[in-house]
């Protein structure tokens, strides 16, 4: 159970990460955007499995 809590606020404070950067600094680039979203969910994933998948 632990680990499913684990997950889902590792989840939420992604979705909390990107929401922000969108509305504080490309609110009207489209495409801008859309690379950083990208590239923050990289930098998710990549931090989760270096340090988290293992626990």
């Amino acid at each position: 159970m632990r680990s499913t809590t684990d997950a889902v606020l590792y989840v939420l404070v992604m979705v909390a990460v990107v929401v922000g950067v969108d509305v504080l600094f490309f609110r009207h680039h489209f495409m801008v955007r859309l690379v950083a979203n990208v590239g923050i969910v990289l930098v998710f994933a990549a931090f989760y499995t270096t340090f988290l998948r293992h626990r």
